[in-house]
C-alpha cells in the first residue's frame, strides 16, 4: 500500500490558516493598530540574556501571533529542537548531527552523539586553545628570533571568516593593545599583499583556518603567506612558530610544516557559519583573552537555554523566527534589512548575510521535493546613522515595505559630548526615530497643511506635497541592550542563529547544508587550468558555454598587457 504523501506546507491547515488571516488584516494600518492600545508594547515585545525585543511595529495582532505558534507546533519546532539539542543527526543530506550548542554548553551536562560524550573534547579543546591564548598575549610564545608576536593573521573563508572578524571588530574595547589581529579572505592577490606590507615577519603569527584544508581561497592565500615568510629571510625551520591551523585535516597540515602541537581540531558536526564557537574562534581569544571568550559562549550558552526552556509567548528565537516567516510569505517581503547603531556592529550584516542566506536559501524540502513558496529574504544592511544618508530613502518612500531589525545598546563604550548633547544620545534618538516614521510615515494632508502654516499655497495633490509623501506602514522589530560587551553579544548571535533554525523547520528546509556553494568551486578548477595557459597558438577554448568561452578569450589575450 502507498503511504499518503504529507500535503504541501501551504496546504496544511495552519498555513492556510494564516493566509486567511491576512486577507482580513490586509487594509488595516500599523498606526490604527496602536491607536487605542496603550498595552501594545507590553503584549508584543519580550526579554532575555539582556535583550529587549519590541516587536510591536511588526503587522501583527494577538491573533496573529496565536495562529503564528499554531504553525510552530504544528511543523513539530519543538521536536526539531529537542533532537539538535540530543545530538541527533538532523543535517540529512550529510547525515551529521547539528551541534555548535555543544560548543558553548556552560553547563557542561552531557551531549551524546552516537551514545558518546562529545563534552570532554569541548572542554580539552578549550583548555588548549587557554593555554596558546595565553602563551601567545603574555609573550612566552615567541618567533624564530625570541621576538613576541605583535600581529596575527587569519586566514579563512565564509564561516570561518566571517563570524570571527565580526566579533574581533564588535569586541574593540576589549582588544589587547599589543596584538593586533587582521582578517584575509579575498583570494584577490591585493586582499593579501596590503596585509603583508604592514607586517614583520619575525612578529607575526598566522592562522589558516579550514576545516578540510582544500578550500582554494585559503589554501592560495596560506601558501602566498608562507613565501612570504620564506622570502623575507624566515627558515623552513620556523614554519612551526609562525603558523597554526584550525581544520580536521591533520595530515595536510603537517604536510603544510604544521607542527601536531598546534594544531586545533574542529569536528564535522560543527557547521562553518556556526563555528565561531569552536576553535575558529582563535582570533577572537587572542584579541579579547580567553575570559572575555568564555564570557562570550556563557551569553550565547544563557540564549541557548531560553530558547530551549522558554515558553513559545516569551521565547524571543520562536518569536523572531516566526514573524520572519509572516513577513516573507504572507506579507510578501522578500528583503530584509539589519541596521546596528553601534559602530562596533559594522559586519554584523554581513556574518547574518551568510547566517541566513546560505542556511535558509534553498529551493527544495529537507526529503528532495521542490517547494512551492518563498524562503530567506535577502539580508543587507549598514551601521545608522550611515544608513540613513544611504538606503533608507528605499526603506521610507520605495514602492515595496523592508521589514527592519534596529539593534543598538543604550550605553556607549565611547560617551563623547557634542555642542548638541552626548554623540550617543543623538544615535539613539535616530534609532528610534527611524523605526516610529517607518511605521507612522507622513500623509499628504499633513504635509499639506505645514505648507500652507509656511504660507505656500498646497493641497494634497501638490507635487511638492506628493514628493514628500512618505506612506509608512513599514515594520520593524528593535532590538535594544544595555552595552555591547561579549556576554551579550554572545546572546545576539545565538538569537540569530536560532531564528534561523526556527524559520528552516517552519520552511521544512534543511538549514545546515550548503551545496549550491560548492557548484562554483567545482566549475573553477577547469576554468583556472584554461586561464593558465600561456602558449600564444593555443587553440580557441571551447569547453564552455559561448559567453564563458569568449570572456575566457578575452583574458587570454589582455593578461600579458597587466
Amino acid at each position: 500500500m502507498t503511504p499518503h504523501p504529507r500535503p504541501r506546507l501551504t496546504d496544511t491547515p495552519a498555513w492556510q490558516a494564516l493566509a486567511e488571516h491576512r486577507a482580513r488584516l490586509a487594509d488595516v494600518p500599523l498606526t490604527k493598530l496602536f491607536d487605542g492600545d496603550a498595552e501594545r508594547f507590553r503584549q508584543f515585545s519580550a526579554e532575555a540574556c539582556g535583550i529587549l525585543l519590541d516587536y510591536s511595529k511588526q503587522h501583527i495582532t494577538a491573533e496573529t501571533m496565536t495562529l503564528l505558534f499554531d504553525l510552530a507546533q504544528q511543523q513539530d519546532v519543538a521536536g526539531w529542537r529537542a533532537r539538535m539539542f540530543a545530538g541527533e543527526r538532523i543535517n540529512r543530506s550529510e547525515d551529521r548531527p547539528v551541534l555548535h550548542v555543544a560548543l558553548r554548553n556552560r553547563s557542561n551536562r552531557s551531549i551524546a552523539i552516537d551514545g558518546r560524550d562529545v563534552m570532554p573534547g569541548v572542554n580539552g579543546m578549550l583548555a588548549k586553545m587557554h593555554r596558546f591564548v595565553d602563551a601567545v598575549r603574555f609573550g612566552t610564545w615567541t618567533g624564530y628570533t625570541g621576538r613576541q608576536m605583535r600581529d596575527v593573521v587569519h586566514i579563512g573563508i565564509g564561516g570561518s571568516h566571517l563570524g570571527p572578524q565580526m566579533v574581533v571588530e564588535a569586541l574593540r574595547p576589549y582588544h589587547h593593545t599589543d596584538l593586533q589581529v587582521r582578517f584575509v579572505a579575498n583570494v584577490d592577490g591585493t586582499d593579501l599583499a596590503e596585509t603583508l606590507g604592514w607586517l614583520d615577519p619575525e612578529t607575526t603569527l598566522f592562522i589558516i583556518a579550514s576545516k578540510t584544508f582544500t578550500t582554494m581561497e585559503t589554501m592560495a592565500n596560506a601558501g602566498s603567506a608562507r613565501t612570504w615568510f620564506l622570502d623575507e629571510g624566515g627558515p623552513e625551520s620556523a614554519i612551526g612558530k609562525h603558523f597554526v591551523a584550525i581544520t580536521s585535516a591533520r595530515g595536510a597540515a603537517e604536510d603544510f610544516g604544521i607542527d601536531a602541537d598546534n594544531l586545533f581540531e574542529v569536528w564535522d558536526w560543527v557547521g562553518g557559519r556556526f563555528s565561531l564557537w569552536s576553535a575558529m574562534g582563535l582570533p577572537v581569544a587572542l584579541a579579547v583573552g580567553m575570559d572575555h571568550f568564555e564570557r562570550m559562549l556563557a551569553g550565547a550558552h544563557a540564549m541557548d537555554e531560553h530558547f530551549r526552556t522558554a515558553r513559545p509567548e516569551h521565547n524571543m528565537p520562536l518569536i523572531m523566527g516566526l514573524i520572519g516567516v509572516w513577513n516573507v510569505n504572507f506579507r510578501q517581503a522578500a528583503i530584509h534589512a539589519v541596521l546596528p547603531y553601534d559602530q562596533y556592529l559594522a559586519h554584523l550584516p554581513a556574518h547574518l548575510q551568510q547566517l541566513e542566506m546560505e542556511s535558509n536559501g534553498k529551493s527544495v524540502d529537507r526529503n528532495g521535493r521542490p517547494i512551492d513558496h518563498a524562503t530567506c529574504p535577502i539580508i543587507f544592511g549598514q551601521p545608522g546613522t550611515n544608513g540613513q544618508h544611504a538606503f533608507h530613502q528605499l526603506l521610507h518612500q520605495g514602492p515595496t515595505p523592508v521589514p527592519a531589525d534596529f539593534l543598538v545598546p543604550v550605553q556607549s563604550h565611547n560617551p563623547l559630548l557634542c555642542d548638541a548633547g552626548w554623540h550617543h544620545d543623538l544615535l539613539l534618538a535616530h534609532c528610534l526615530a527611524q523605526a516610529e516614521a517607518l511605521m507612522r510615515g507622513h500623509g499628504a494632508g499633513a504635509i499639506a497643511a505645514e505648507r500652507r502654516a509656511e504660507g505656500a499655497a498646497a493641497d494634497d495633490d501638490d507635487p511638492a506635497v506628493r514628493h514628500r509623501v512618505c506612506p509608512g506602514n513599514r515594520p520593524s522589530s528593535t532590538l535594544l541592550f544595555r552595552m555591547l560587551d561579549p556576554y551579550t553579544l554572545g546572546a545576539l548571535v545565538a538569537l540569530y542563529e536560532h531564528k534561523v533554525f526556527v524559520q528552516g523547520v517552519l520552511w521544512e528546509i534543511n538549514s545546515f547544508d550548503q551545496w549550491g556553494v560548492e557548484l562554483g568551486k567545482r566549475l573553477a578548477g577547469p576554468i583556472l587550468r584554461t586561464l593558465a595557459e600561456t602558449d600564444p597558438d593555443a587553440p580557441p577554448v571551447r569547453d564552455h558555454d559561448a559567453s564563458t568561452n569568449g570572456l575566457i578569450a578575452w583574458i587570454r589575450a589582455h593578461k600579458g598587457n597587466a
